[in-house]
């Protein structure tokens, strides 16, 4: 097994460098069988070293030939296989039923369904369905998918949890939800989207002793955000470095009663590494906004002229957290926006922008999916049922680069691949972690990054923070949490 690779497909794509494998590496369909079989079972030797008792629940198609492969050579190390079959005998065909013909002729036995089969095992493998499903699950499968989800073992699906579009992440009727997924070839979208980080659990990957050059042979839908990008974002900095060199961010927002949305945005640009960060506000906040982080500069304002007083000064805007939707605010948001800043605009100020839509390749929108539907004038709803589509929707209207937020979040730009960041935990559902991903990634475009690789980036460190945050629990885990953790995380290089 190897690290994830970087490019995300669809199943077409994923089926694609399948048949490039077959019909110009010559390499048999069988042989390729076998290897995922035997990459499958060091994985689950590697994951549940003490599981003794396995159970191989394998459907009709190549999935379930994993699965017969699989359990063959799980037998020869002598572990207690219990393959079972969801599908009438004369059903197999090609290679599916060759391993399965391989697994009986080495002396196991293929049971049929039955509602206790998986009573005391200590891993089942999930082997029903492979990327090609598109129709809800039914019949048996429907409660061998049902069983599996209740039972007390380990699930281990191949490929993709079954049940589990490849390209969307809907779930067709039902779908396993795994402890740990081994896709083979490609990462498949679906993993991403929807339901699909639910369903996965810890992804892990083989190419199946394919070349590098055949990995990359078929074109992606989307990447990954690498670690690598912030290492080479944010290069350790000259000795001679000073603030002016570093960006100056100005933070808009913080109306009445939330300051601290404003406060929390502008320590995360500091921390991210902006030279320079103030905050423009009501004017009674500016005394909680100080004396909570002196490093910040704070200036109460009332008017639009003493709020273009301060754009002058300001390389980057972060405008939105705590901004609210009065005359106030709608003031402070039409002096930002026609100010021609690089600017993210987040909470309340896209819920303005919504009202009175315009285009502009300087800005970075980062809605979550209630603030993506009324930009485009949907559902969350809608907009979760196709997360992609509705990102890059609002690139299109808007010309800018989206961050849509949530399980996966998504980065679409003008110019290049969706890339998406598979960091991050549940405890981040929590108040005030959007107005510190919008201050972060605020900080990365003030020290001269592009808007796309900026807004990539911060998301990452983001979500990297996070997950240093919620080591001691993801419950309870609190948007500042993750202030003490960002210098880390943007400091690649530096790490011990």
């Amino acid at each position: 097994m190897s690290t994830l690779p970087v490019a995300v497909h669809t199943a077409a794509q994923v089926r694609a460098l399948d048949r490039h494998a077959s019909d110009d590496l010559t390499i048999p369909s069988y042989t390729l069988m076998t290897r995922a079989g035997e990459a499958a079972l060091a994985t689950l030797r590697g994951c549940w070293p003490s599981a003794q008792r396995v159970a191989v629940v394998c459907g009709p198609g190549n999935n379930g030939g994993d699965g017969y492969v699989l359990a063959r050579l799980a037998r020869e190390q002598r572990l207690e296989v219990a393959a079972i079959g969801l599908h009438e005998p004369g059903r197999l065909q090609g290679d599916a039923r060759r391993a399965h013909d391989d697994f009986v002729a080495a002396g196991g036995t293929v049971g049929a369904w039955r509602a206790n089969c998986l009573r005391g095992v200590d891993v089942v493998v999930d082997a029903i369905f492979g990327v090609g499903l598109s129709r809800p699950v039914a019949g048996v499968a429907a409660e061998a998918i049902a069983a599996i989800n209740a039972c007390d073992a380990h699930v281990f699906a191949l490929d993709i949890p079954s049940g589990l579009h490849a390209d969307t992440g809907e779930i067709l009727g039902d779908a396993v939800h795994a402890a740990r997924t081994l896709t083979f070839l490609g990462l498949k979208l679906g993993f991403y989207l929807g339901e699909g980080p639910n369903c996965v659990g810890v992804v892990m990957f083989d190419g199946l002793e394919l070349p590098a050059q055949a990995l990359a042979h078929v074109a992606s839908t989307a990447v990954l955000i690498d670690e690598a990008a912030v290492a080479e974002l944010l290069p350790p900095r000259r000795r001679t470095t000073h603030k002016g060199q570093q960006g100056s961010v100005l933070v808009i927002g913080g109306n009445t009663g939330m300051a601290g949305a404003a406060r929390m945005a502008g320590e995360a640009a500091l921390r991210a590494g902006a030279g320079l960060v103030t905050v423009a506000t009501r004017k009674e906040n500016v005394a909680a906004i100080v004396g909570a982080r002196p490093e910040l500069l704070c200036r109460g304002i009332d008017t639009a002229q003493e709020l273009t007083a301060l754009i002058a000064h300001a390389d980057v805007l972060a405008i939105g957290p705590g901004l609210g939707q009065d005359v106030w605010a709608q003031a402070m948001f039409d002096a930002a926006l026609g100010a021609q800043r690089r600017t993210v605009i987040d909470a309340d100020a896209l819920n303005l922008l919504a009202q009175a839509p315009r285009a502009n390749t300087d800005w970075i929108l980062t809605p979550h999916p209630g603030e993506a539907g009324r930009l485009l004038g949907k559902s969350a709803a809608e907009v979760q049922r196709d997360r992609l589509g509705a990102a890059r929707a609002i690139a299109a209207r808007y010309g800018c680069t989206v961050v849509l937020k949530g399980a996966g979040s998504l980065v679409v730009s003008q110019e290049g691949l969706p890339a998406i960041c598979d960091r991050g935990n549940p405890g981040m559902a929590s108040a005030g972690m959007g107005d510190v991903l919008t201050g972060i990634v605020a900080g990365v475009v003030a020290q001269g990054a592009d808007l796309a690789a900026a807004a990539r980036v911060g998301v990452l460190v983001h979500a990297l923070a996070g997950d240093m945050a919620a080591r001691r629990g993801e419950r309870g885990l609190l948007a500042t949490d993750l202030l003490p953790y960002l210098p880390t995380c943007v400091n690649p290089s530096q790490r011990s």
